[in-house]
């Protein structure tokens, strides 16, 4: 079969992938993504839940409502279970129906003038003297993995690789409804999730349910999504005899951005660049960004429109604090101190901020202060 010729091949169609796929396609450039599944609502990774922020995306513009619940309030729980509720005015979060949103985002690429290849996966890709020769796929200019994680890209082209993770697992439940729908409850604990936390939340088609711990290269044990529900589900209105309808699971990057994160006529973006939050793990938003601006960057140089020796990537940012706070809650998370401190003023605000950029305040508590 004669090969294509692309201005540029996509590795990946998550969130990151897709947004550089847009952008390029924008720009009139003929862009290509190849994904190695199917159905892009397959095997999900992601949580799928949205900071207001990541809703103004390019890559978001016309997305159906009914894929959206808005949840307005964070609820903050100590191990002990006693908790604080959180808010700001006009600040909401966004729970997804995943599956379906995931495969929105490729058919509106499709609109856009994306290619996508589906049940199509990435092998091998070979230097040429104008680009990349990508194995099954075609030759194009530049070459862009978002791929994950775990970037075959990465690997195969010797860009840098994410080496911390969180495992994360989450559950789905269908038609049922929390006590609390209006709220993204959060359960800090050392037991049931070192280095991270739980949640759960009310989403378009039911609960999500959600449990990450950090991953430690040899130790294979999951984060314990039993033990948890029987923990919490009484108090937020679930059967703890309820088995999820879904299952989704992976490890989330919380090193910070990889190096070197680009070669000749490649780049990584999202999760395979590492751009995720280390503290919070949030990588939807950056990953939304990310792509876009590199998807700015490449149409400008494939066109020709940018100026001479302009960037091919952004700056990346350090997350130097981030960094120091994943450090701190890796090495002194104990659960007695946040039972303690939960409601304290110091720790409200570095909730606040984490969350709503400190625009947040405590707000009435319609179950009654814990």
């Amino acid at each position: 079969m004669q090969d294509k010729h692309y201005d540029a091949i996509v590795v990946g169609a998550g969130f990151a992938g897709l947004a550089c796929a847009h952008q390029l396609a924008r720009h009139g450039l003929a862009v290509c993504v190849i994904d190695r599944k199917q159905g892009l609502g397959e095997r999900v990774h992601t949580t799928g839940i949205l900071v207001q922020e990541a809703c103004d995306a390019p890559l978001l513009a016309g997305m159906p409502p009914a894929l959206l619940r808005a949840v307005p309030h964070v609820r903050l729980y100590a191990p002990n279970l006693r908790s604080v509720r959180l808010g700001a005015d006009g600040y909401r979060f966004h729970t997804t129906d995943t599956p379906a949103l995931m495969r929105w985002l490729g058919e509106h690429a499709e609109t856009c003038g994306v290619e996508l290849r589906r049940g199509c996966p990435f092998r091998n890709a070979v230097r040429t003297p104008t680009g990349w020769q990508v194995e099954g796929v075609g030759r194009a200019r530049v070459l862009v993995g978002a791929d994950g994680a775990r970037s075959r890209v990465a690997q195969r082209l010797g860009l840098g690789r994410v080496k911390q993770f969180l495992h994360g697992v989450e559950y789905e439940f269908d038609g049922v409804a929390l006590r609390e729908p209006d709220a993204l409850h959060c359960f800090i604990s050392k037991r049931f999730a070192p280095g991270y936390l739980g949640w759960m939340a009310q989403t378009p088609t039911g609960v999500q349910a959600g449990l990450a711990r950090r991953y430690r290269p040899g130790n294979t044990q999951a984060p314990d999504m039993a033990g948890f529900l029987r923990h919490v589900a009484p108090m937020m209105g679930l059967s703890v005899t309820r088995s999820p309808d879904s299952i989704r699971a992976g490890l989330i990057p919380c090193g910070g951005p990889v190096g070197p994160m680009r070669g000749d006529d490649v780049v990584l973006v999202g999760d395979a660049a590492g751009m995720v939050s280390p503290l919070t793990a949030g990588g939807i938003h950056s990953g939304l960004r990310h792509g876009a601006t590199i998807g700015r960057m490449l149409a400008g140089r494939l066109s020709g429109t940018a100026s001479s020796g302009a960037p091919v990537a952004p700056p990346v940012p350090g997350f130097a604090f981030k960094r120091l706070l994943r450090w701190a809650f890796d090495h002194g998370q104990f659960d007695a101190p946040m039972d303690l401190l939960l409601t304290a003023r110091p720790l409200r605000r570095a909730v606040e901020q984490l969350c709503f950029h400190r625009r947040g305040s405590m707000t009435p508590d319609p179950a009654g202060a814990d």
